[in-house]
């Protein structure tokens, strides 16, 4: 094996750390030499204003895109819900590893009692806020900011009835409790639950060994999911959910549009042969669009600018 040190860019939380060091150990399982570089992404510097302000595209990966493009570092391990559907010139997708669990879930108090009427929930995310309002209409729905650490404990310290997380991030660093329960019910982000690995795409040694360690059906389903997300959005942040799933011989996919409050909802499900997977992202999208999607995507995009 060559000599090569592989550098492994990631930002600098507990669950991005977790995530750097299961790769470098994938890495070095195949005979590879790694060492981490953990960087501050403005996404986790900036916690007083609500993610859709800053831009949301790439806020959590421009610095490492910078540090990559660089030559700071050679590759970097991303939460792959936090990508942005196109990469910078350049960035490559190198692997995306086995999915872990896909749902979002509610961490309460100890006490459902709100369920059945009003309640303050904390999320800050606009897909989750919107499909909680969908649900409990009743209810207020609060900015949570910071990494799950940092979210976890502003819960324990407020008054809330409970925030809303992803169940993947909890499980990976032993931090999910015991009250909790499964939002089965809600459709999670695209590529919810799954690690992407990127390299430079004039980096044929990171790219090559990177890729033994992409998961084939992982890869597809988030191919799918994205690209549902990138045809509907068009770099604009809206509530967005999707999901796809292998079924023997054959794809499951779900995907989901929603005003900011809740109160409008576009849904599709499909079902197709694993043949067919490459266009469906792409067209479950325009059948949205075509069925009241194109407006409601200018009344989100109407409603954010307020």
């Amino acid at each position: 094996m060559a000599e090569k040190i592989i550098r492994i860019g990631t930002r600098d939380s507990e669950l991005a750390l977790w995530q750097a060091h299961t790769v470098e150990k994938k890495l070095n399982d195949l005979g590879y030499k790694t060492e981490i570089t953990a960087v501050k992404s403005q996404g986790d510097i900036i916690l007083d204003k609500p993610l859709y302000e800053l831009g949301i595209t790439g806020i959590f990966t421009k610095t490492l895109d910078i540090a990559m493009i660089n030559g700071q570092v050679d590759i970097a391990v991303h939460s792959m819900k936090d990508v942005p559907t196109a990469l910078p010139i350049g960035i490559v997708q190198a692997a995306v590893l086995e999915r872990a669990n896909t749902l979002d879930i509610l961490v309460h108090k100890g006490n459902l009692d709100f369920l059945a009427g009003s309640g303050v929930i904390a999320t800050g995310s606009l897909r989750r806020q919107a499909q909680w309002l969908n649900k409990y209409p009743s209810h207020n729905v609060v900015d949570l900011r910071g990494n799950v650490n940092t979210r976890m404990q502003k819960l324990q310290d407020s008054t809330w009835s409970g925030a809303v997380f992803a169940a993947a991030g909890l499980e990976r660093i032993n931090l999910k409790p015991s009250n909790y329960i499964n939002l089965d019910w809600m459709v999670p982000a695209p590529a919810q639950g799954a690690m992407v690995i990127v390299a430079m795409a004039n980096d044929p040694f990171c790219r090559d060994a990177v890729s033994e360690l992409n998961d084939i059906e992982t890869e597809v389903c988030t191919h799918i999911e994205r690209q549902f997300l990138k045809t509907l959005e068009g770099g604009c942040t809206a509530p967005i959910g999707a999901l796809a799933l292998f079924q023997e011989d054959e794809i499951l996919f779900k995907g989901v549009l929603f005003s900011i409050d809740g109160k409008e909802k576009l849904e599709i499900n499909k079902i197709i042969p694993l043949g067919d997977w490459k266009k469906l992202g792409f067209k479950a999208a325009q059948e949205i669009l075509e069925n009241g999607g194109v407006k409601l995507m200018e009344r989100i995009r109407q409603d954010l600018k307020k």
